[in-house]
């Protein structure tokens, strides 16, 4: 009998020491950082890809706007077949005569638009301040991309950390389990022991499957976000650093988070395409030379003409066109001020976050050890007799208990701390020293803003940066 109290006792002992090794570092030997999760998620992302692509369309919209205020050249070729037969054809070898009722006419035509009441001016600035906007959205784009890399990742290693957690508890409940049978067998505990703790066990059991699920679940989103699986993630070490209070943090995020200097811009769009509105009731000067003759040679002309186009009256179109861009001057307006609204708030609660998990990282600390104190003594006791098998099993599960809520603290901790980054527009490739190297928005817009002709030495220039791109 004292051999088997011996043995139930170091079964006991073994949940303590097995518990308190535990840690939120998933595997013993580690290959992946944060940081490697962090740059595969820039490198891999669709979402990057697909915004970068649509801003390269709106610095073709620049080089469009410009295009509007250089001249064009046309060639124009028009066939007629004329009827009755009036020209008369030569064939120069067998010296045949016939009639040719077909004709060509032949046309080069230059024009040039060289008033249009400022709204082409106007538009090209607008184009320009929609490309910064554009740009403003693929940095918020980055922000939400990489903090998805985050929650993906701590994501794991939470599920980790509860399946190795589970795990042991299966091993220590399990241990009872047949200690507890050995004592029934000779009659120190009864058979309602004995079922209590293969309930337990049981139980642990289920636990360890939903969390070997949670654990698939968090890899298939890890996936996702980074394009790619987990491989022996570690802990992600040191918090970054943020700001020293939560009053300077949202003054940061007001001055520097994308969607709010996306916004400003959209506002100084809506308000440019005011004017352009405005200019629409002006008139417009269009100058053009053309060049024409014929098939036959017959006719040949020149002219110089000057179109000047008034409007005096267009059915309430041009009305309609002011009240739509005020309208739209207002609705960005009312979207500034509600986006600054949003990340203020999100600013605001990024920090709650924070200051809740690590205070409740510092709770669960104090709850462990009491937790541990608590099991030790009531194991001692119920080595004496003074204690139940069920007094043993909830007392070690208030352990389990306080462990499992520390993992969750510290992971919730890390989330928040990155989302306070995000909330602050700090969390970018750049801020973050990742050490690699970024798409840069410029390049594209720099070959494209001046309108190249796709024959000119800056169109084959901007051809083989379009064929690096395609291959990125």
């Amino acid at each position: 009998m004292r051999q088997l109290s011996r043995r139930f006792g170091r079964a006991l002992a073994g949940t303590t020491l097995s518990v308190s090794m535990l840690v939120f570092t998933p595997v013993q030997v580690a290959a992946e950082t944060l940081a490697d999760a962090l740059i595969d998620a820039y490198k891999n992302s669709n979402l990057l890809d697909q915004n970068r692509a649509l801003l390269r369309v709106a610095d073709d919209d620049v080089a469009i706007a410009l295009s509007s205020m250089l001249p064009t050249l046309d060639f124009i070729a028009r066939f007629d077949a004329i009827n009755p037969h009036r020209t008369l054809y030569k064939n120069p070898v067998t010296g045949r005569v016939s009639r040719d009722n077909l004709v060509g006419t032949f046309q080069l035509q230059a024009q040039i638009q060289i008033y249009a009441g400022g709204r082409n001016k106007l538009t090209l600035e607008s184009r320009r301040e929609t490309v910064l906007a554009t740009r403003e959205a693929l940095r918020s784009l980055e922000q939400r991309v990489l903090l998805d890399a985050v929650r993906a990742y701590m994501e794991v290693l939470r599920a980790q950390a509860f399946v190795n957690l589970r795990e042991n508890n299966v091993r220590v409940l399990g241990e009872q389990r047949q200690a507890t049978g050995d004592r029934f067998d000779v009659g120190e505990v009864t058979r309602t022991d004995v079922a209590l703790a293969d309930s337990r066990l049981a139980a642990a059991r289920s636990l360890l499957e939903a969390s070997r699920g949670n654990l698939a679940v968090a890899r298939e989103q890890f996936r996702t976000a980074v394009g790619r699986y987990p491989n022996n993630i570690t802990s992600p070490g040191t918090l970054p650093q943020t700001a020293p209070s939560v009053q300077e943090a949202i003054s940061v995020a007001v001055r520097t988070h994308p969607d709010i200097r996306q916004a400003q811009r959209q506002v100084t769009v809506g308000e440019l395409g005011m004017r352009i509105a405005a200019g629409n009731y002006r008139p417009s000067v269009t100058a053009g030379v053309t060049a024409e003759t014929n098939s036959n040679d017959q006719f040949q002309q020149q002219s110089l003409n000057v179109t000047v186009t008034q409007p005096l009256y267009q059915g309430g179109r041009l009305a309609a066109l002011e009240r739509q861009a005020i309208a739209q001057r207002d609705s960005s307006r009312a979207n500034l001020l509600q986006t600054t609204l949003g990340i203020e708030e999100l600013t605001g609660s990024a920090w709650a976050n924070i200051e809740a998990a690590t205070a409740q990282i510092r709770a669960t600390e104090l709850q462990i050890r009491a937790a541990e104190i608590a099991f030790e003594g009531t194991r001692d006791e119920a080595m004496l007799g003074a204690r139940t098998t069920l007094d043993v099993l909830d007392s070690e599960q208030e352990l389990l208990d306080a462990r499992a809520s520390r993992i969750d603290a510290i992971a919730t901790q890390y989330v928040a701390v990155y989302s306070l980054l995000s909330a602050m527009g700090l969390m970018t490739v750049d801020h973050l020293n990742l050490g690699i190297q970024t798409y840069d928005p410029a390049g594209y817009y720099n070959n494209v803003k001046t309108a190249p002709a796709r024959l000119s030495p800056r169109g084959a220039k901007l051809d083989r940066v379009l064929r690096k791109l395609g291959q990125q």
